[in-house]
């Protein structure tokens, strides 16, 4: 054997397994071992145990403690370390000998310090799945699901026209082929989303062209739920997004195939803003920023916008932040950063982060598989977490994100067996805080849902502050009219100290205004009529006075109506 080579675990004689070469200089003289009796011309090898294990015995020295091995910083010497061992008497003299408990080249790798590293998710059990739900096979980029600490909604095949289906959460096992849907759509059903301040308040998007607000019962009902409390018309294709204000009660948006963004006030039924000049084709998502004053938009153009929707303004634009053709996510992240996925030209997923002072660089930007699953990113803002959820994947990646470089943090992946068609996701009121519980996942299969909890191992059953700090709770910030003027607000925070209480069933309550009373929503129309919305004071005092003559024929031909049905019953009576 050449000098400055080494078999790792053992000498040839003791292990014909496969060994491991390492240039070193020896720590035994290459010199007749006068305790090796088996081999006195083969030099006894350094033994690797490990930075911190006890000592065993080398090979050959009966009583002689192995010490344990470990590289210098320069990768050429392998040296030995002891704690309170003497050098045996066939070393003294030789090799090197780290006085202190651990080696500097050891104690420059420092491993980052975060309190979600070991974050692990667990599915539950058997018993609190929900069993026998027809997912939809409609092809949508869509989560189809919705999930709030109520109710779980989920999208479900349906003959003549759409349905989804609404479950109480404590509803588990086996549903019932019979269980009432929520139907009124006469096409499928594209997208769902709970009202973040009424727990018995969602919202269905569908290839009917129509958005449609619905109102749930705490009670499970009879039959299916076919009268929406309110429809919003206004788009000419499919409608296949929607989503509510953060922090503006009854702000509801959505996006369809008509390349249109529509902002509406569910509470009378009427368009706020429409914004239609600034996407030139399909809209694959939108999201909001934390107080709702801006939007995030992608579309199959491949450019990224960030949008004052009061305003009707472009105020960032990025073209190609990736450079594959598949479609695009982004989302806002802490700090008003934006993260997005995506493909490599050569179809490779990507994940990055982007600061919109500087959107033509991105702070970070990674590569991960080769999948050709959409990853759709769900945040929590509280943690900083994103989670990862491709469609067909039977994995959820998550990450953090911090002001540190790489600033986007691998954490761990959670794996299962079956693909997953969709995917909802818990508000943080949602969760189980007795069980360290950070995030709540619930994963559609072809025939059922199953709940994935992810979880912070801690030792200790008291509330954990540092992974429940306060969370935007039910309340709404502003409403529609101060949103629309102008106003922001942060979103108003609750404890979850001592857990959360859903609230009861508060009814949505939809109040139609005078169409002649209310203003046309500011920036440009589509509108099928001709006609100027422009009304000058003579024209709408004539067109009032018009209404009231109406108004007083109607009522003399009422009368007169009457007067003959009471001659007509007279006559008839005098015949008899």
């Amino acid at each position: 054997m050449a000098h400055g080579t080494v078999v790792a675990h053992g000498t040839p004689s003791h292990h014909s397994t496969a060994v491991s070469m390492l240039s070193v200089k020896w720590l035994w003289p290459p010199a007749a071992h006068p305790h090796h009796p088996h081999h006195p011309h083969i030099p006894v090898p350094a033994m690797w145990a490990g930075p911190r294990q006890a000592p065993s015995c080398i090979p050959g020295h009966l009583g002689v403690p192995r010490l344990p091995a470990v590289l210098s910083a320069e990768g050429v010497t392998l040296s030995t370390r002891c704690e309170g061992i003497k050098s045996p008497p066939c070393c003294a003299g030789v090799g090197r000998w780290w006085p202190d408990p651990v080696p500097p080249a050891m104690s420059r790798r420092v491993v980052r310090q975060s309190k979600f590293r070991h974050v692990f998710g667990q599915p539950v059990k058997a018993d609190q799945m929900y069993e026998d739900i027809r997912v939809s096979k409609v092809t949508c980029d869509s989560s189809f699901c919705a999930v709030n600490p109520k109710f779980v909604a989920i999208i479900v095949e349906s003959g003549g026209g759409g349905a989804f289906i609404v479950l109480p959460l404590a509803k588990t096992g086996r549903v019932d082929k019979n269980h009432p849907l929520v139907t009124g759509h006469t096409a499928p059903v594209l997208d769902i989303d709970w009202c973040p301040h009424n727990d018995n308040v969602i919202a269905s998007a569908s290839e009917d062209t129509t958005v449609m607000v619905w109102q749930i019962p705490d009670y499970v009902p009879v039959r299916n739920i076919t009268e929406p409390v309110v429809t919003l018309e206004g788009h000419s294709k499919r409608v296949s997004i929607i989503s509510w204000h953060p922090t503006a009660r009854n702000v509801l948006l959505s996006a369809g195939c008509d390349n249109l963004v529509i902002l509406w006030n569910v509470g009378t039924g009427e368009m706020l803003l429409v914004l239609d000049d600034m996407h030139t084709d399909l809209i694959y998502n939108v999201g909001w920023n934390r107080n709702g004053s801006l939007l995030v938009t992608t579309c199959k153009d491949k450019k990224v916008r960030v949008i004052d929707p009061r305003k009707q303004q472009i105020i960032a634009e990025k073209t190609k932040p990736h450079d594959g053709t598949r479609p695009i996510r982004a989302i806002f992240v802490a700090d008003g950063k934006i993260f997005t996925t995506g493909f490599s030209k050569m179809s490779e997923r990507q994940l990055g982060l982007w600061d919109l002072n500087n959107f033509e660089e991105p702070i970070a930007l990674q590569e991960m598989d080769t999948s050709n699953g959409v990853l759709l990113p769900f945040y929590d803002a509280d943690s900083s977490i994103v989670y990862l959820c491709g469609k067909g994947d039977s994995s959820i990646r998550y990450f953090e994100i911090t002001d540190e470089a790489p600033y986007v943090h691998y954490l761990n992946t959670y794996s299962s067996k079956e693909p997953q068609r969709g995917m909802g996701f818990m508000p943080k009121r949602g969760l189980d805080v007795s069980k360290c519980e950070i995030a709540r996942f619930f994963k559609l299969h072809e025939r059922k849902c199953e709940p994935i909890v992810m979880t912070v191992p801690r030792k200790s059953d008291l509330f954990q502050d540092d992974l429940y700090p306060d969370t935007p709770g039910p309340e709404p910030a502003l409403e529609a009219d101060e949103w629309l003027s102008g106003k922001d607000a942060e979103p108003i925070l609750i404890s979850l100290r001592d857990g959360y209480v859903p609230i009861k069933n508060r009814e949505l309550k939809v109040v139609k205004k005078n169409i002649l009373d209310s203003k046309p929503p500011p920036g440009p129309r589509r509108s099928h009529s001709t006609c100027d919305s422009d009304f000058s004071q003579p024209a709408l005092e004539e067109v009032l006075e018009e209404i009231r003559a109406l108004k007083e024929m109607v009522q003399a031909q009422e009368k007169r109506i009457s007067d003959l049905e009471n001659k007509l019953c007279q006559f008839t009576n005098g015949t008899d």
